[in-house]
């Protein structure tokens, strides 16, 4: 079976031992979800763009874009996500907002058993841990 492709970009963005992670509004697909914070990628548009983009529309953060950490795709029932990965470091002189997702939140890698994500986000925090599945 052919699925849709939906490119996404998300950014790992630690700071003080601790990873900045979203909650996604009820509305949205997988709602109430936490992940990476992030979004599509539309048509012609380059990943570090989109995720400069995604990070300003959705926590009001200005970021820098570091390198690539990786990427996964995960089959949903009836598209399958790309997935790509990026360090980023924020401007610590903006205050972030919750304008495009429900919540914000900085927690250590301990705690993310704490906060259910959807699949493809668990590759990312195995990543993070350090874990072989």
């Amino acid at each position: 079976m052919a699925y849709r492709t939906i490119r996404v970009v998300a950014a790992v963005v630690e700071r003080a031992g601790r990873y900045l992670i979203t909650q996604r509004r009820e509305q949205a697909v997988l709602p109430l979800l936490w992940e990476f914070p992030g979004g599509r990628v539309e048509e012609g548009e380059r990943d570090e763009d989109a995720l400069g983009r995604e990070l300003r529309e959705r926590i009001d953060a200005v970021a820098t874009i570091g390198r690539k950490l990786g990427e996964k795709r995960h089959a949903y029932e009836g598209y399958e996500v790309a997935l790509a990965l990026y360090a980023a470091t924020l401007d610590e002189s903006q205050p972030l907002r919750a304008l495009r997702v429900k919540d914000f939140r900085w927690v250590a890698s301990e705690e993310f058993d704490k906060y259910p994500f959807p699949d493809a986000d668990q590759w990312t925090m195995d990543q993070l841990l350090g874990i072989e599945r």
